[in-house]
């Protein structure tokens, strides 16, 4: 179980990490209706190395990625959530509509993304290459999605 940092709080403990030689890994996401998909992502994202650093996006950058009406929970709720996970150790919002940002901030040593992107596609893999540190990807668990939760209720309706 994890802790909502800021950045700055991020940006000290990612420090210490380092010097203890501790493998960073980072993903990021909006984690909006947490569900099995989530924590099975998130979990193997943990396997990765020896701390997770999950960068989450505020509810404006959200709203700009997602459409209205998301996010459905709040950024405060979503990030004490997804914090309270066992495999996550660190989780920061962050307000632009991409991560590079805080990734350049966490300097992390593996930077994950859903088996949905390319790897090359994948925001701040340069950074994280050119530190020698590793992307990568994970395959989703199948019909496990915040889109198809909010489908289903609203079908129900």
């Amino acid at each position: 179980m994890g802790d909502v940092v800021s950045k700055e709080q991020l940006i000290a403990a990612c420090a210490r990490l380092r010097r203890e030689a501790k493998r960073i890994v980072f993903t990021n996401g909006c984690f909006d209706l947490l569900h099995l998909g989530h924590v099975d992502y998130l979990k193997k994202a943990k396997s990765l190395g020896d701390v997770l650093v999950v960068g989450l996006n505020d509810d404006a950058s959200v709203r700009r990625l997602k459409g209205s009406p998301r996010p459905i929970m709040p950024q405060a709720d979503r990030a004490a959530v997804v914090a309270a996970l066992a495999s996550v150790d660190y989780t920061c919002l962050f307000a632009e509509d991409t991560p590079l940002e805080l990734i350049r901030a966490v300097q992390p040593d593996v930077l994950v993304k859903g088996a949905d992107w390319a790897v090359d596609a994948v925001v701040g893999k340069d950074l994280v290459e050119a530190r020698g540190g590793t992307v990568t990807t994970i395959e989703f668990l199948p019909d496990r999605s915040t889109t198809s939760i909010i489908a289903k209720i609203r079908e129900s309706h």
